[in-house]
């Protein structure tokens, strides 16, 4: 049996671990932290508790199916509840559309809010968004690259994703489609989550707007680190090995220059025929392979907008009305995008998201209390912001926002999160959203999962294939164990004669190259 070390334990390397395990690997989990959840550690303060990482949850089949792979069920290990309406926007104007699960329930919201003919285009809509799924889901989402000629490895569907207007701009394709504006930025402002304004990401991403506003947006029960708690007790009871409070130092390389296990902090070196490194790349290139130059991309790409996060637990309850998922739009919608991706500076009018998780879950909160997440997009660090004098000016705006649209503002306890401290987290430019997703940084042309220098080393996370969010993450772990079984067919014996078969089975440590800087 070949043995895997898994660098990381948030999601996509938890999801990972159950596909390597599932392939008939020995895994290790190796985590710096006390507990699993990557990013989205979960914080317990005066009584509130506080999901530090993604809050929108969509595609949970997709953890589902990780979870087969280690013969259980997201149904056994996570009830999860479906959210309806999956968002509450709300708007300059003080008007509200509700986004509510189901095309007909959502056909009759924007009948009541919009009119009748922006309700009978919702329809075909819908089916437009299923059909970009359908193509772009087996042949360039869930899909290893090692070249852009790979694309014509499925001709038909890159036709199929050409006709129905995928390398369009979003922006334009969603005014076509509805003529209220409101419905212009409800179903474009995804693109943010790729890094780009709607006016330049491509209609392709309009894929997310299919994950949660067609597939739904759920909750599972006891909040999102009920993910990754599930994913490692899954793990661990599939026969993996979960180390917790261990940073890998290095990693250890054999006499061709494949890798052969990790070096932790301590000095113990744990033996392994396959890595998976779950780190921001130029982190992990930094930190662990200073001895390589990190691909070009990696290096001089463009890197997303960040975001300020401010978690709040307050006395009292929000406003009635008020949903799980609150999303406040600004007033100069193109103006803000402007501010912040082109010119790199704090938007005028921003565009706020509010997480209210107490709405679902009172019991994150004592008895009458509140938890809020509240997020808004910011610039990374590339726009020489000086994030300690503008962290009490944020939270001072932050909080008359708050105050003035119904939420409670007497805080408890909080955590507030800046670009800063994503950096100081291991993030590049201090943004937790990776590289963006411009045509240049997608499918085969953003940081591959592999890097042939290193023969036996697979990175999985958002910086690499298929991308930002939570289901892309869980895809890259299962990319990733697709990696290691083409490194090690047969139950780990390499192929004799190919790249990957330098160095035996487990390698030597005769050199343990690289080191924390």
């Amino acid at each position: 049996m070949s043995s895997v070390v898994v660098v990381g334990a948030g999601l996509s390397g938890l999801a990972a671990a159950c596909h390597l395990i599932g392939q008939g690997h020995e895994v290790t989990v190796v985590e710096r932290h006390h507990t699993a959840g990557g990013r989205g550690l979960r914080l317990q303060r005066e009584g509130f508790t506080f999901d530090t990482g993604p809050t929108v949850m969509t595609m949970p089949d997709l953890v589902d199916d990780a979870l087969r792979q280690v013969d259980t069920t997201l149904a056994d290990l996570l009830p999860m509840t479906l959210l309806d309406p999956a968002y509450r926007a709300r708007f300059a104007d003080g008007s509200e559309i509700m986004v509510r699960h189901g095309v007909e329930a959502m056909r009759e919201e924007i009948s009541r809010t919009c009119g009748s003919v922006d309700a009978a285009a919702f329809v075909d809509f819908t089916t437009w968004l299923r059909q970009l799924y359908r193509v772009e889901m087996p042949h360039f989402i869930d899909a290893n690259f090692d070249s852009p000629l790979d694309l014509m490895a499925s001709p038909g569907a890159a036709a199929k994703l050409l006709r129905l207007g995928g390398f369009r701009r979003l922006g334009p394709v969603i005014r076509e489609w509805f003529a209220d504006e409101r419905l212009h930025r409800l179903f474009s402002f995804q693109a943010l989550y790729a890094g780009l304004s709607p006016e330049k990401a491509l209609a392709l991403y309009a894929v997310i707007t299919y994950m949660d506003s067609i597939e739904g947006v759920w909750f599972p029960q006891g909040g999102m680190d009920a993910v990754p708690a599930a994913m490692a007790t899954a793990v661990a009871k599939a026969g993996g090995e979960l180390r917790y409070n261990a940073t890998v130092e290095r990693f250890a390389l054999d006499r061709r220059g494949a890798v052969a296990g990790v070096v932790l902090d301590d000095g113990e070196q744990l033996r392994a025929d396959a890595v998976v490194c779950t780190l921001d790349l130029p982190t992990a290139y930094d930190r662990l392979l200073p001895q390589l130059k990190a691909p070009r991309v990696v290096r001089n790409g463009d890197y997303s907008p960040s975001a300020v996060v401010w978690h709040i637990g307050a006395k009292g309850q929000p406003a009635p009305g008020t949903s799980h998922h609150n999303i406040h739009f600004g007033d100069d919608w193109n103006g803000a995008f402007r501010a912040l991706i082109d010119d790199k500076q704090l938007m005028p009018d921003p565009s706020r998201l509010v997480t209210v998780p107490t709405v679902t879950d009172p019991g994150l909160a004592p008895a009458g209390d509140s938890v809020l997440y509240v997020l808004e997009p910011v610039p990374n660090l590339t726009a020489g912001i000086d994030w300690d004098r503008e962290r009490g000016p944020m939270r001072e705006r932050l909080e008359t926002f708050l105050d003035a649209n119904g939420y409670p503002t007497e805080v408890v306890a909080d955590e507030f999160v800046t670009p800063a401290d994503w950096e100081r987290m291991g993030m590049h430019q201090g943004t937790p959203f990776a590289l963006a997703h411009t045509f240049l940084q997608t499918g085969p042309f953003r940081p591959n999962n592999v890097d042939r220098r290193v023969p036996g080393l697979v990175f999985a996370g958002s910086g690499t294939v298929p991308g930002v969010g939570v289901p892309m993450v869980l895809v890259s772990g299962k990319l990733a164990a697709r990696r290691v079984a083409d490194y090690l067919p047969d139950g780990g014996r390499r192929r004799v004669g190919s790249v990957a078969a330098q160095g035996g089975r487990h390698g030597i440590f005769t050199r343990a190259l690289g080191g924390r800087r």
